[in-house]
């Protein structure tokens, strides 16, 4: 289940119901969808995609998305550094980021400009889209091992536009896990 935090605000939230308004709230959608009693999230990618068809259907009818794939990054993914070095700054997208997370932790930054930057640490069962144009980023956890599929609306998938004055390296992963602390601050990453 998703943990959102407000650094700037000493603030997290931790109840789904609540989380879901703040999001919204951000124009962020967020769902928790049914994981294990489907399909095992370890299962060939394939696999995956035939047990989610309804929704993915449903999610390219609503967005315009055209194809879907899994992506599976351990800790020993070949040149994961340089891979996560093009999600970890602050930058925005021509199209929405999809994320229905499987298995693994990762956490969204988000930066709505406006309001205090906030985080969403997200798990297996969460589903996050990223409106196209927000500034956001995103990193791996300290266990970096995430399993989600993704959706595109261009089969050639999505570039990062970066952002000259994005405010990234303020800010830690903040990945808290299920037995997150209750001070705010880095716990686990």
């Amino acid at each position: 289940m998703a943990i959102v935090t407000v650094p700037a605000e000493a603030r997290r939230i931790t109840d789904p119901a609540e989380i879901k308004e703040f999001l919204n709230a951000h124009g962020l959608r967020y769902e928790v969808w049914p994981l294990e009693d489907r399909v095992d999230p370890a299962a060939p990618a394939e696999t995956i995609l035939a047990a989610y068809a309804p929704e993915l259907d449903q999610l390219k009818q609503e967005g315009g998305f055209v194809t879907a794939d899994v992506i599976d990054i351990y800790p020993d993914t070949p040149n994961l550094d340089a891979m996560l070095e093009k999600f970890n700054k602050e930058h925005t997208h021509t199209e929405d980021e999809v994320r229905y997370i499987l298995q693994g932790h990762g956490v969204f930054h988000i930066n709505p400009g406006d309001r205090p930057v906030f985080a969403i640490e997200v798990w297996g069962g969460d589903l996050i889209s990223v409106p196209l144009g927000t500034r956001h980023w995103f990193d791996l956890c300290g266990d970096r091992r995430i399993r989600a599929i993704r959706l595109f609306q261009d089969t050639s998938g999505w570039t990062p536009h970066y952002l000259p004055d994005g405010v990234h390296p303020g800010y830690e992963p903040l990945c808290f896990g299920p037995t997150w602390l209750p001070a705010v601050g880095k716990a686990d990453s």
